[in-house]
C-alpha cells in the first residue's frame, strides 16, 4: 500500500500552514533554480507529478502551456487545487505517481517538485516518464537531496543554546526506507543516493542536462532558519532530455 499521508488530517493541516502552502511558488527557496531549469512551455503538452496544490500547474498554463495534467495521491490536495483552478486545460487526476499509465510520447515535459523522495521505485518513475515522453522531451525535478534523507532524524545537531552546530550524514549508502517526523511522525520518505538518481536516468535512456543544489533565493533569506540552508544543500534539482 502506497502511503498517502497528505489525506491524513493532522498532517494536512499542518501542511496547509507551511510558507510554500500559503505562499505558492514565491515563498519555496529552490524555486528560482527550479524554474531556470524549465524549457519553453509555450503550446507544450505538460505532466506534474505530486502537483499537490497546483502551482506548477497554473504556472505552466500562465507560461501558455496548450495542456497541462496534474497526478496526486491526495484527495485532498486535489480538492485544494480544483478550488484554485479555474481553466479546463488543466486536468487533475488522483493516483500514485508509480501507477500512471499515460500513451506513449504524448508530453512535451514532465515537471515534478519534491514528491520522488516518498515513491519507492525510482527506477520505476524514469521507465513510465520516459514512455509517455516525446522524442527530445524535457524531464526535470526536485527531491530532497541524499545527504538530507540519509538519516530519519532529519535534524541538524545543536549547541547548549540550540543553534545548529552541524548537518550529520550517516548510512549514506544504505538505500531504502527512512521512518521520518515531518509535521507529524510516522512519515515514510526513501533514501537513495546522488549516483542513484543519476545512474537511473541514464540507464533508461535520459542524457542529464542540469544538476543543481540550490542556494535559497536571496529574496527569502529573511525567513527564520534560512540562512542556515547555506550551510549544507536541501534539495537536488535534476534535468533531463529523453534522447
Amino acid at each position: 500500500m502506497k502511503q498517502n499521508k497528505y489525506d491524513d488530517s493532522a498532517f494536512f493541516a499542518a501542511y496547509k500552514e507551511m510558507p510554500r502552502s500559503i505562499g505558492g511558488l514565491g515563498a519555496a527557496g529552490e524555486w528560482h533554480e527550479f524554474k531556470a531549469l524549465l524549457p519553453d512551455l509555450q503550446g507544450k503538452s505538460v505532466l506534474d507529478l505530486g502537483c499537490g496544490f497546483g502551482w506548477h500547474c497554473r504556472y505552466a498554463r500562465e507560461q501558455h502551456a496548450a495542456e497541462v495534467v496534474g497526478v496526486d495521491i491526495s484527495a485532498k490536495m486535489l480538492e485544494s487545487a480544483r478550488e484554485q483552478t479555474d481553466d479546463p486545460a488543466i486536468t487533475y487526476l488522483q493516483a500514485p505517481i508509480e501507477d500512471i499509465d499515460f500513451p506513449d510520447g504524448h508530453f512535451d515535459v514532465v515537471l515534478s517538485s519534491l514528491a520522488f523522495h516518498y515513491v519507492q521505485s525510482f527506477d520505476t518513475v524514469c521507465q513510465k516518464v520516459h514512455s509517455c515522453l516525446k522524442q527530445g522531451g524535457a524531464f526535470v525535478f526536485s527531491v530532497e537531496h541524499p545527504i538530507f534523507t540519509s538519516r530519519p532524524e532529519q535534524e541538524w545537531i545543536l549547541d547548549d543554546q540550540g543553534s545548529p552546530l552541524y548537518w550529520p550524514v550517516d548510512h549514506y549508502q544504505d538505500e531504502g526506507v527512512r521512518n521520518t517526523a515531518f509535521l507529524t511522525d510516522h512519515v515514510i520518505k526513501y533514501h537513495r543516493t546522488l549516483s542513484t538518481y543519476i545512474n537511473d536516468l541514464i540507464r533508461t535512456g535520459f542524457a542529464i542536462t542540469a544538476v543543481r543544489e540550490p542556494l535559497p533565493d536571496p529574496k527569502l533569506m529573511h525567513h527564520p532558519g534560512m540562512k542556515d540552508e547555506t550551510r549544507r544543500p536541501m534539495f537536488l534539482i535534476l534535468s533531463a532530455e529523453k534522447k
